[in-house]
């Protein structure tokens, strides 16, 4: 029997995969104009990232929708 595999490209992906891998992709300016949250513009870190993403999803909306636009146009 062929493995299911989902078509959702965060599917079985950690919100804190996808934000260390758009830092490593944009940086944290690029990802703070894409993404325009305080946590990162001033002092950013992965851990004050995701407490803030965690908490607020409109902003979790915006970083994962960013993610796929940067999967769509980079494929790995």
């Amino acid at each position: 029997m062929p493995e299911f595999r989902s078509k959702d490209p965060l599917h079985g992906v950690t919100l804190e995969r996808i934000l260390v891998e758009l830092v490593e992709f944009y940086g944290w300016e690029e990802l703070a104009r894409r993404v325009n949250v305080r946590v990162f513009q001033h002092d950013p870190t992965v851990p004050s990232g995701l407490k803030f993403l965690r908490k607020t999803p409109w902003a979790r909306e915006k970083v994962e929708q960013l993610y796929r636009h940067m999967l769509r146009e980079h494929p790995r």
